[in-house]
């Protein structure tokens, strides 16, 4: 991944926090036919290795775990909040006009190993993962024991678990640190302007206040 070193974030709480909040990750992989992506839900463990593993399951109709069973190597993408920032907000097109488009994102990427797992406890161990960090935050949250045994038995036996430890993790975080306070400032106005703000814009400003200039 291109990177500057304002827009470097090798903080791992930061790193894992993305992908935490972002669980749908694009995990590719290159095949005999070429490269392969997928979008995935993942579940983090950071207890796991020095970097944390990565745990997610795929559809059995789905080639991509044979690439990977074979050895293929994978990277995996979170994205996180995004958005257009236009000239119009900063000072400097009013002091000299000398300003252009960008665009402000936050991304994580993953790179490691991976196994193909088809055992059933592990696969059904992953799904109660996966389901418990998006459903605990609902006030009735559901769980995957309220669905009958036997129709849970045979969703397992239709999909195929995807293990990755990882080996190495980068994040870059565009939040408009290259640019005056100024500036800055006029981003996070910008972003928050009129009577419904995007939640992507809302969660850019936010990181635009909290990642000052080197």
């Amino acid at each position: 991944m291109y990177q500057l070193p304002y827009f470097r974030e090798d903080r791992i709480d930061f790193q894992h926090g993305l992908i935490r909040a972002h669980p749908l990750g694009l995990l590719i992989s290159s095949g005999a036919d070429g490269p392969v992506a997928n979008a995935i839900p993942f579940h983090l463990d950071p207890s796991l290795g020095e970097r944390g593993r990565l745990q997610a399951h795929v559809a059995r109709a789905n080639g991509q775990w044979r690439e990977i069973g074979a050895g293929a190597p994978v990277l995996v993408v979170f994205q996180g909040p995004h958005a257009y920032v236009t000239p119009s907000w900063y000072r400097t097109k009013q002091e000299t006009g000398k300003v252009v488009p960008t665009w402000n994102y936050a991304i994580v990427q993953v790179r490691g190993p991976a196994r193909i797992i088809e055992d059933a406890a592990w696969i059904r161990a992953q799904i109660e993962a996966l389901t418990r960090g998006q459903e605990d935050r609902r006030a009735e949250p559901w769980a995957v024991g309220d669905a009958p045994e036997a129709f849970v038995a045979s969703q397992i036996k239709g999909i195929v678990g995807i293990e990755i430890d990882i080996a190495a993790i980068d994040g870059k975080w565009k939040v408009s640190q290259n640019r005056s306070e100024a500036d800055r400032n006029g981003v996070v106005e910008g972003l928050l302007a009129g009577p419904d703000v995007p939640s992507d814009a809302a969660a850019m400003a936010a990181l635009v206040r909290e990642h000052d200039a080197p």
